[in-house]
């Protein structure tokens, strides 16, 4: 598990260092404003679509049971697969189709105007990128059953480089204006959709493994699949169903040049709660907060999840319930010091990588909250990644997607009711409220179904984590103070991320020494408890 963890984590820091690229050439150019909010929302759309099967359902239905399959039958597996991906692929295209002819004859009938035109367009032009990730998704799942990680793990650094590419020549070689500039984003997207594929394909060949079409769908290991995923497509998906809801509340309950200032409510003239923008920093608040998720937490619950998987196939509940205790360990050891982290250097983090071309200081300052907001979530967006895999190990997907379900609906009501009093902020901190939520009914129904997964060490463990993260913030804090009389500009920002990153890492880690705390294995790659 660690050593899968630190090749998938590298990677993935690798991938997100060019999101990071990506989304700073994004301020640069398209800046947040109702262009960006536009774009985010168009964006989302099909990009959900990787978060449900690129890091969800489709993956975590298929490892389980390809890894019984295999045990069994390779050749009956493989062809499993195949199904599998050509079934997806099929049903997914259907979709993709018949949303391309929803969105024309709605272009036609309701005859949108300005941005709103704006963004559906773009949605139908980057929709087939949904049967593409998907497609990617799949296959990426296949090579992870058989521990081969660098690929699935590389795939998202191909559309940030080929989407930086785009910007880039659009904008400086090109030099066209932002509005056309997007639609040279979006078939950006669609190619690298298609290189993505590949790049998943050729290790798959070099493995003997064929991914040619299949269709055989009386096969009752399929059967099983779909019946796991339906759940799934909830359960893993609920942070980011909440987002979209957030980003739809925000879009709707915005005003702008366009909108005015206000809007009738029975009668009633009302003040919208946030500017138009709200989207986009939404849009930049979750990048930054999605980087250490990434490069951690999904790459933890990435390379439990085949143990899990391989333990369930064996019935092996020993090693489950110690699996999970570990990933649940891990999961504080590397998400509260990120939290803390995230919160001391906000207002720099998002000043040094957004604030220029057209991205304001305005647009800084409500970005900083957002991004606040989000971090508090870190702790219950981990868990919610390992504590759904260790369900979908044992092929029960019900409980996360009951939880999902609430989480959502939960979520939509503290939407409505924050966005007033906290703005864009407030639409974050729901989502990260909600995830604890989550996590936490889970938790407890895993604790009653494994009951030897917490151990007596285990609060120690924990115990030690939250002094060393207790150590850090005061260190950070002592640097932010230390730091406090330098000048306010990107060259001194830059500088006090460097030294906070330094101090509060290194005191993190030397804490964490001192104190004997075992999950520093997931860091040095020692093995001793």
């Amino acid at each position: 598990m660690i050593r899968g963890f630190r090749q998938i984590a590298v990677l993935t820091f690798i991938s997100r260092i060019f999101g990071m690229f990506r989304d700073m050439a994004f301020a640069f150019f398209l800046g947040a404003d109702n262009l960006m909010d536009a774009w985010v929302i168009a964006f989302k759309i099909p990009n959900l679509a990787r978060g449900i099967f690129g890091e969800g359902a489709a993956s975590s239905s298929l490892i389980p049971v390809y890894s019984e399959e295999y045990k069994k039958d390779p050749k009956q597996a493989n062809v499993l697969a195949r199904t599998v991906s050509t079934l997806i692929f099929v049903i997914l295209t259907g979709i993709v189709l018949a949303g391309e002819v929803g969105l024309f004859i709605y272009i036609l009938t309701a005859k949108p105007t300005g941005n709103t035109r704006l963004m559906l367009i773009l949605a139908g032009v980057m929709l087939p990128y949904m049967t593409l990730v998907c497609t990617v998704a799949i296959l990426g799942g296949v090579l992870n059953a058989h521990r081969h990680f660098s690929a699935p793990a590389n795939a998202p650094t191909i559309l940030n480089i080929i989407m930086i590419s785009a910007l880039a020549v659009s904008g400086w070689l090109l030099k066209l204006e932002p509005r056309y500039q997007v639609f040279f984003m979006a078939i950006s997207v669609l190619m690298a959709g298609l290189v993505q594929i590949l790049t998943q394909l050729l290790p798959l060949w070099k493995m003997g493994l064929s991914m040619r079409p299949a269709w055989q769908l009386r096969m009752p290991a399929l059967k099983k699949i779909m019946l796991l995923m339906g759940p799934m497509i909830l359960g893993l998906t609920a942070t980011q169903i909440n987002t979209l809801a957030g980003d739809i509340i925000a879009r709707v309950l915005s005003g702008s040049e366009e909108k005015g200032h206000f809007f009738m409510f029975f009668g009633h003239q009302v003040a919208y709660p946030v500017w138009a923008g709200a989207v986009s920093s939404l849009f930049y608040g979750q990048r930054l907060y999605q980087f250490p998720l990434g490069v951690l937490g999904i790459s933890l619950a990435t390379a439990i999840f085949p143990v899990l998987s391989a333990a369930a196939a064996e019935k092996d509940h020993a090693l489950i319930s110690r699996t999970i205790g570990r990933g649940i360990q891990a999961t504080f050891f590397v998400a509260l010091p990120a939290t803390v982290g995230l919160i001391l250097i906000a207002r720099p983090l998002v000043t040094v990588l957004f604030e220029r071309g057209r991205f304001t200081a305005n647009d800084s300052r409500i970005t900083q909250g957002v991004l606040i907001c989000y971090s508090i979530g870190l702790c219950g967006y981990f868990l919610q990644q390992v504590v759904t895999r260790a369900f979908y190990a044992i092929q029960d997907s019900k409980w996360p997607a009951r939880t999902a379900a609430l989480s959502v609906a939960v979520s939509i009501a503290l939407n409505l009711v924050l966005i007033w009093p906290l703005g864009a902020a407030g639409l974050a901190l729901s989502t990260a409220c909600c995830s604890y939520l989550q996590a936490l009914i889970l938790l407890l129904v895993l604790g009653r179904q494994f009951k030897g997964w917490f151990e007596p060490g285990d609060t120690l463990c924990f115990i030690k984590t939250v002094t060393a993260t207790a150590i850090m913030l005061l260190a950070g804090l002592a640097v932010l103070r230390f730091t406090s009389g330098w000048p306010v500009n990107h060259r001194f920002d830059l500088l006090r991320i460097i030294v906070s990153v330094a101090v509060c890492g290194g005191v993190f880690i030397i804490a964490s020494w001192l104190l004997k705390n075992r999950m520093l294995s997931l860091l040095t790659g020692s093995h001793k408890s």
